[in-house]
């Protein structure tokens, strides 16, 4: 199969590490030795998130007395996915010898005018509690929300419309190649009034960037890797529970927070409705075990999924098969 993966933040920065490289260089080997054996068999294409990175260098270039203002979204996305990029380039170079590996810097083509960009809702940098954050919104002018018990700033974030780069992302995958491209969701950019690129002030949502990806790359599964086991209906209630099969209008009539399951499930419900294929979302450590399907919240278009080689006959709609109930 083709397969694009989404890696959550998760995997590089780990909630409350500090941001420093050393640990999300372990981070990063660690993740891709859960990958590598899957592309033993498989076409792979790994995206991945730059939230906390995107945050700390736009910390960083705030603070620099040598600015005379600090760097743009759209540059300081470049600069992420070239280092996260490089990251794991490397690590699967190592776990992957003779293997062609390639690490692509991508534009992401968004509407001047989504009304995202007038509420920002897209989590960047760390974690702040109430006073820090407070004080940033007074004096950074930061919009700053609830993350948790914690606070985060979070940007605008737009719809994804096109990766600029896919026909050559294609090429990279038909040549034998595996691929890290989307880093971030993309660099975010506008035509001008000319038919121009050019960047703005934004941070794109990773998974709905490798919804629109897999799409127009015709892939087969797009896997969306985090740190629970699968989605959570009733999240946070007595009645809590996984969900392991599913329609895309069972999961759209749950009603899944914006600002953390929400784009994820939203991202796979897209890629099912419109190519009639498979999307799962789970824990990246059973990346193996979602795709045969024995872990995770797998979505298909009647619900029901086998493995790779899984040709029943769509099962009537809605389902909503086998739920653990958790402690």
């Amino acid at each position: 199969m083709r397969i694009v993966i989404a890696l959550g933040g998760n995997a590089l920065l780990e909630r409350g590490q500090k941001p420093d490289a050393r640990p999300q260089q372990a981070n990063v080997d660690r993740a891709v030795a859960a990958l590598a054996p899957l592309a033993d068999h498989h076409e792979i294409v790994l995206t991945h998130g730059n939230g906390p990175q995107v945050g700390v260098l736009a910390l960083q270039s705030a603070n620099d007395p040598n600015l005379s203002e600090p760097y743009p979204f759209d540059t300081l996305g470049a600069m992420t996915q070239g280092m996260i990029g490089y990251w794991m380039l490397q690590s699967l170079q190592n776990h992957l010898p003779g293997r062609h590996v390639a690490s692509v810097i991508n534009q992401t083509l968004v509407l001047s005018g989504d009304p995202a960009f007038d509420n920002p809702t897209k989590f960047v940098g760390q974690v702040y509690n109430e006073e820090e954050a407070a004080r940033l919104t007074e004096v950074r002018g930061w919009v700053m929300k609830p993350d948790g018990q914690f606070f985060r700033r979070v940007v605008g974030s737009p719809k994804p419309q096109r990766v600029v780069e896919t026909r050559i992302i294609r090429t990279l995958i038909e040549a034998g190649a595996v691929v890290v491209c989307g880093g971030g969701g993309g660099i975010p950019v506008i035509r001008d009034e000319r038919g121009l690129r050019k960047g703005v002030e934004a941070v794109i949502d990773k998974d709905l960037t490798a919804a629109v990806l897999a799409e127009a790359l015709e892939a087969d599964f797009l896997m969306i890797l985090t740190d629970v086991p699968a989605v959570l209906d009733h999240y946070g209630t007595p009645e809590q529970v996984e969900i392991n099969r599913a329609t895309p209008s069972f999961m759209r009539k749950r009603g899944f927070a914006a600002g953390s399951m929400g784009p994820k499930v939203e991202a796979a419900c897209r890629f099912v409705e419109l190519t009639g294929d498979t999307a799962a979302i789970g824990r990246l450590e059973e990346a193996e075990m979602i795709v045969a399907g024995a872990a995770g919240t797998i979505i298909t278009p009647g619900g029901n999924y086998g493995g790779p080689d899984d040709i029943r006959p769509p099962l009537p709609e809605p389902v909503e098969s086998r739920k653990v109930r958790r402690a």
